[in-house]
């Protein structure tokens, strides 16, 4: 990366630029220095310009301004600013009235420099390091020739015309006293048909299309703040190209590029020539991108195009690259010193390196050993063989043999002649836009077939078309393309047969100039101003300046703009003073500029204000009268400006002006000025406002005048007064007048209020207080309650009613003296007698005047006591009631119900009552009555302590009423009464069974569950109770029954799928029978689908299919789990589960790998305990390359099960953990099953089963003796099965007796035994 050129330090942040204005114009030079304590001084060609009325000089801080009135031709020369050592130059040209330049020989020059530039110098090229690198001024270009600057312009100055910008001098050299020589040397990277030519890129003084490669539909906006200008250097030289974008509005970076051409992206063209560079200022929010091209050649001359893109937003700016060839050309290069290597291991070794021919040329002599070789070493190498290139280079001191023979490879490179055309299209074409453009080519044979295209669309010739036209002149084939537009800015192409050539064509846009110029305007105030202009163009863009600053273009301005045509008018709706100005017109080839004066018209005062009086809240209304009418103007109160409101209305009428006040007060008294905007005049008038006394007592908010205090507390009382002049306060209390210099109650007057005070607040002070106001305009008076309120006495002490178990009731009376305001509420208080804290009962007030205090502690004394609450506060307590003792009887008994009738007793069964209390519960007495008699006689004669008593020695056929009370040391409580009549005879009661709501639906268990149903009924006598099941008894061997009076038991240990059906239950009593049906579903894990097919291969898609499986378990089949296992590991991964179809198609699968599937069958138990697998496979073959896997012949690792390990005969000892363990080898892994005599064992938790890596695990929980037996592990797997076998004996344990206790059937305990002594050892 070359090193960054040096710059001083400039004290100009901005600089004046050269401008064109009219005959009679004011110009204005701007120019900004780096710190405010800088001096500036103006020159005009060589001298100081002194302040006058023609030269103006302003300073503002930084900004330093000079404006020049009136310019004349004598003003067309070269200015300058300068601020110590910085100096920058500009011109001033001045236009004729037909827009030509008085001195049209002239061009614009700003340069700053710390010493001078010889005006003959004839390149732009500087002599001396420039302070700044300011602009210097350019060699004379031809009239339609722009000039550039490398450097660009603020961007303020960004929409100026190209033509008064000047090109930017270029990086000085390292030793800039040397004279620098150039060597010409040809450009073999350019086809010759393209050397030289001016139409194969975009010249410097063509400006190329805005809409080179611009998108579509795109929405433009402007990013770019400073964009790339044009520029030029010379072969070997430095440039760099910057652009900025202002990030203010950005959440990130926008996306740069830049492009050669059309097309040429050179983010990928980076390198040693080329390099792009971006740095953000945090300060100022902007992002600057830089190109530069570094040791230019001629070929990188050309169009170049820079793109900013920010999401949705666009902007482009296109610029040209002008390398000029050096002036100076060495006589001779000798190949041998200029194929050596600039640098051994460089990435540049092999390229030309002429740095050494450019550079320190002056100081350095040419050795004359180092003379041109009198022979042609590339006439040599051309006419020798490969072998001998080497052997020649070593000969003539040539290092660098790869450089040499790239070099000798190009020249002998030849064109190779074309077999279809004899002449072929240039490789570009430049048109105007409008214009046409005739494309011509030869053929070798005149009867091929030639077609034409553009952008590779054929171009087809249609009937009635002017646009494309084709013409034959013998061997000639013409494309002529009539009105140009951008459209027809396009790449073509001719073919001939199979060969083809291809051209470009740059379509250029012509500058719009200006016809007709603007016209100056003089007017007034308030008028319509149009000024309008003649362009070269329809449809043209023209944008309108005011004073140099852009008018926008918003919906509501009074600037409007109008196009018919080339005629463009820009339109001021009520023009004002501020619109004084020098507005111009801006096209892409021309500018028109016109001075507008908006002066005032002269005022007339009509009617001028008066002095007024108004009565207080009256209206007030100003009026005066001005010419003209149209004037608008400000009001002014004591110099404070009146905005209007809705009270204050400010109206304009044509001449009349009106203020007017609603309801004036004191404080619109005042000067009022009208003031016309626009003029020095003002309208002056007074006003006064008179009021009568008065008191505003509404403002206070008390309730019909009335103020309460309490006692002891200070009251100040503020009443509002008005009245002009201010009223003379008098306060009276009946006739008592009460002064201003009283002690404790006093009145004191205040202009607009009254102050009453009462420094301690007393009873006596309650009464009706008046006040009176009185001045010269009349009076006033209101009167004023104030009571004082205080707090009440306490009530009497409280008398206690009655008295509960843990509760009293308790009355009072009312205070004698409430305190001035009304009771609201009373708060209670208890405590024990013995203690002296005090507790409250009640936190919201009583508003009764009786209360039950709760929750005591029976069997303790308690007092109460009351407090009487009003709005001021709490009494004091009153005296404490009588002592009094909580004690209760208990509650009734409850739940009173028959529980047998015979033919002469009637047995009754109840619950204690649910409350006893303190006192205890010593028994219950129980009576009866018989029906239709009001005798209640006591059946026992001393208390029972049971709840269930049996009446004796009742008379048969008799109905009796019963009642029990509970008794303790309180009384009797309340009777407990059974609500009917009890018929004293044994009754049959029909037998009803009553289904629990769980047995209502299926009852549905899992195979190995215990199935555990208790079927609850009534019915008298007992009744006999039996179960069928499909219409047979259930069989007792498989389910055990167990009956009782109330209720039925059906107990199965461990539940099997036979077992699932309709169980029907019969409780049958005499001639009566009750039956009821329960349904049991014993359910399992069902089987694997029947069939896994591979229905399809496409893709990374694989679809599938399967039917339903066979077995469901004894359940409906809720969905399947599909799996993939590639083939190489096949280690299976869940695709997806829970799946309700009976097909899939399983997507996102590895190209080039194969898969099996399977699928697993699901329903409310769980997953089937195997899947189906599809029997082939399914391999993801990449499309439009199939390859075929080697056919490998697998290994068979399928074995049946075998196990490797036996189990062992064991003896455990009872309440400790045993295992029994066994090893097995089978593949595809097999099922496991542990058994214990035979019998499956299955989700008994007393069992924990383990296996790994082919290891079982069978152990057993805390065994007792009946866990002895023989165990069983079975392995199975689709190629068969295998069996071992062990004895399993338990030590210990419990006994017969033990085993009854626990509930254990005698059918299971005596075949336990059996076990037992079979697996005892026989004595000898």
């Amino acid at each position: 990366m070359p090193e960054p050129t040096k710059k001083s330090g400039s004290a100009f942040t901005k600089k004046p630029k050269s401008l064109q204005v009219c005959a009679g114009s004011t110009a204005e030079f701007t120019a900004e220095t780096a710190k405010p304590e800088f001096k500036v001084k103006w020159q005009k060609d060589g001298k100081d310009i002194q302040a006058s009325n023609k030269y103006i000089i302003k300073q503002d801080q930084t900004l330093h301004t000079l404006i020049i009135n009136d310019a004349s031709k004598e003003d067309d020369v070269v200015y300058s600013v300068i601020s110590g050592t910085s100096k920058v130059k500009f011109e001033m040209k001045i236009k004729g009235q037909d827009g030509k330049d008085e001195k049209p020989g002239s061009k614009p020059e700003a340069a700053e420099n710390n010493e001078s530039v010889p005006a003959s110098s004839p390149s732009p090229e500087p002599v001396g390091e420039l302070k700044d690198e300011a602009p210097v001024s350019a060699p004379e270009k031809k009239e339609d020739e722009i000039v550039t600057v490398i450097t660009p312009p603020p961007a303020e100055d960004k929409e100026d015309d190209l033509a008064t910008s000047s090109p930017s001098p270029q990086p000085p050299s390292d030793d800039t006293s040397d004279v620098q020589k150039h060597i010409e040397i040809p450009n073999d990277s350019l086809p010759e048909s393209a050397k030289g030519r001016k139409d194969s890129v975009w010249s410097l003084g063509e400006a190329p299309p805005d809409d080179i490669d611009k998108p579509e539909d795109t929405p433009r906006s402007t990013l770019l703040i400073e964009k790339p200008q044009s520029g030029s250097v010379t072969v070997g030289g430095d440039i760099t190209f910057i652009a900025k974008v202002e990030a203010k509005d950005l959440l990130r970076k926008p996306t740069i590029k830049w492009f050669k051409g059309k097309w040429m992206d050179l983010a990928s063209k980076t390198g040693k020539h080329l390099q792009l560079k971006e740095t953000f200022d945090r300060l100022t929010k902007v992002h600057t991108f830089e190109m530069s091209i570094i040791k230019a050649k001629d070929n990188y001359a050309g169009n170049y195009r820079c793109e900013v893109t920010y999401k949705d937003k666009f902007d482009s700016c296109s610029f040209d690259l002008e390398v000029k060839e050096v002036p100076e050309v060495l006589p001779s290069i000798d190949i041998r010193s200029a194929f050596k290597r600039s640098g051994e291991g460089q990435d540049d070794a092999g390229e030309l390196d002429f740095s050494g021919l450019l550079k320190h040329r002056a100081n350095r002599e040419i050795k004359q050993e180092e003379t041109v070789p009198e022979e042609d070493v590339w006439e040599i190498l051309k006419n020798a063989p490969p072998q001998e290139f080497e052997r020649i280079a070593f000969e003539y001191g040539i290092t660098d043999l790869r450089g040499m023979l790239r070099r000798l490879k190009r020249m002998k490179r030849e064109e190779k002649k074309s077999e279809a055309f004899s002449k072929k299209l240039e490789s570009a074409y430049q048109a105007d836009k409008g214009g046409k453009i005739k494309f011509v080519v030869e053929l070798a044979d005149p009867t091929v077939e030639l077609k034409w295209y553009k952008n590779g669309q054929e171009i087809r010739p249609t009937p009635n078309q002017k646009k494309y036209i084709f013409e034959h002149k013998g061997t000639q084939r013409i494309l002529v393309i009539n009105n140009c537009t951008m459209a027809d800015d396009a790449a073509y192409q001719v073919m001939a047969g199979d060969e083809k050539c291809s051209t470009e064509l740059f379509v250029k846009e012509l500058p719009v100039t200006i016809k007709k110029e603007l016209e100056a305007v003089k007017t007034t105030v308030n008028e319509r101003i149009e000024l309008e202009c003649e362009v070269s163009e329809e449809g043209a863009n023209v944008k309108w300046f005011k004073n140099g600053v852009e008018i926008p273009r918003e919906i509501r301005s009074r600037f409007r703009f109008k196009s018919d045509g080339m005629k463009h008018t820009l339109v001021i709706e009520d023009a004002k003073k501020e619109d004084t100005a020098v507005y111009s017109a801006m096209t892409t080839g021309g500018k028109s500029e016109a001075h507008v004066q908006v002066d005032l018209k002269p005022l007339k005062i009509l009617q001028d204000l008066t002095d007024q009086t108004v009565r207080l809240g009256k209206s007030l209304v100003l009026h005066c009268e001005i010419n003209p009418a149209n004037v608008p103007g400000r009001w002014y109160k004591n110099a404070q400006l009146i905005p209007g409101t809705d009270r204050v209305k400010i109206t304009h009428r044509g001449s009349s002006h009106k203020l007017e006040i609603e309801n004036a007060g004191v404080d619109d008294m005042g000067d009022y000025t009208f003031v016309p905007e626009g003029y020095s005049v003002s309208l002056n008038g007074k006003v006064h406002v008179t009021d009568p006394p008065k008191i505003h007592l509404d403002s206070l908010n008390y309730p019909e005048n009335t103020v309460t205090v309490q006692a002891g507390n200070k009251l100040r009382l503020d009443i509002p007064v008005t009245g002009q002049p201010a009223p003379r306060v008098v306060w009276m209390k009946g006739e008592r007048v009460i002064l201003d210099t009283g002690s404790r109650v006093r009145a004191e007057s205040f202009p607009d209020h009254s102050t009453f005070t009462i420094d301690v607040a007393e009873r006596e002070d309650t009464g009706t207080y008046k006040i009176v106001l009185q001045n010269e305009a009349g009076e006033d008076s209101a009167q004023l309650k104030i009571k004082v309120v205080d707090i009440p006495d306490p009530p009497q002490a409280p008398i206690v009613t009655e008295v509960g178990g843990d509760w009293c009731s308790m009355i009072w009376e009312t205070p004698l003296y409430d305190g001035g305001s009304p009771i609201l509420g009373y708060f209670i208080e208890r405590k024990k007698k013995q203690s002296s804290r005090w507790m409250r009962l009640n936190f919201d007030v009583c508003k009764e005047k009786a209360f039950e205090p709760k929750k005591m502690i029976e069997g303790v004394p308690y007092e109460v006591r009351v407090f009487a609450v009003n709005a001021i506060g709490i009494s004091k307590p009153s005296e404490p009631s009588k002592a009094f003792v909580p004690l209760a009887v208990t509650s009734e008994p409850s739940l009173l119900v028959v529980d047998e009738v015979t033919d002469s007793t009637v047995t009754m069964k109840w619950r204690p009552p649910e409350h006893i209390g303190a006192a205890g519960l010593d028994g219950y007495v129980i009576e009866y009555c018989f029906e239709g008699k009001d005798e209640w006689i006591v059946s026992n004669q001393e208390l029972t302590e049971k709840t269930k008593y049996t009446i004796h020695g009742l008379p048969s056929g008799e109905k009796i009423f019963v009642r029990v009370k509970a008794i303790n040391a309180a009384g009797a409580s309340a009777p407990r009464m059974h609500p009917h009549p009890i018929l004293v005879k044994e009754v049959i009661e029909q037998p009803k069974i009553r289904i629990p709501r769980h047995l209502h639906q299926t009852y549905i268990r899992r195979v190995g569950e215990v199935v555990n149903l208790l079927v609850p009924f009534q019915g008298k006598p007992r009744p006999k109770v039996s179960w069928m099941t499909n219409g047979q008894p259930v069989d007792q061997t498989q389910v055990n029954i167990r009956n009782s009076d109330t209720d039925s038991i059906l107990f199965i240990r461990k539940a099997d799928r036979n077992h699932s059906g309709k169980y029907e239950l019969t409780v049958k009593v005499e001639n009566y029978e009750d039956k009821a049906t329960i349904d049991i579903q014993i359910v399992d894990r069902p089987g694997p689908p029947e069939i896994v097919k591979i229905k399809d291969v496409w893709g990374e898609n694989v679809a599938l299919e399967w039917i339903p499986p066979r077995d469901n378990g004894n359940a409906e089949i809720t969905g399947y789990t599909i799996q993939k296992a590639d083939k190489k590991t096949m280690e299976w991964f869940t695709v997806i589960d829970h799946y309700h179809r009976k097909s899939i198609t399983v997507s996102e699968l590895v190209i080039g790998n194969e898969y099996f599937f399977r699928v697993f069958s699901e329903n409310m138990c769980g997953l089937s305990e195997e899947a189906r697998v599809t029997k082939d496979s399914a391999l993801i073959v990449k499309e439009g390359s199939n390859y075929k896997n080697p056919d490998y012949q697998e290994y068979d690792f399928t074995e049946p099960p075998k196990f490797t390990h036996p189990l062992v005969t064991t003896i455990a000892v009872a309440g400790y953990n045993a295992t029994l363990n066994c090893s097995v080898r089978a593949n595809p892994r097999p099922k496991v099953i542990w058994m214990k005599n035979k019998i499956v064992i299955d989700n008994d938790p007393r069992y924990r089963m383990f296996s790994n890596q082919g290891v079982c695990t069978l152990e057993i929980r805390k065994p007792c003796p009946f866990d002895g037996g023989t165990y069983s592990c079975k392995a199975i797997n689709d190629l068969g099965e295998a069996q071992v076998d062990c004895k399993l004996e338990v030590k210990g344990g419990v006994t017969f007796y033990e085993l009854l206790q626990k509930g254990v059937p005698l059918n299971l305990i005596s075949k336990f035994l059996d076990e037992n002594k079979g697996s005892e050892p026989q004595k000898e």
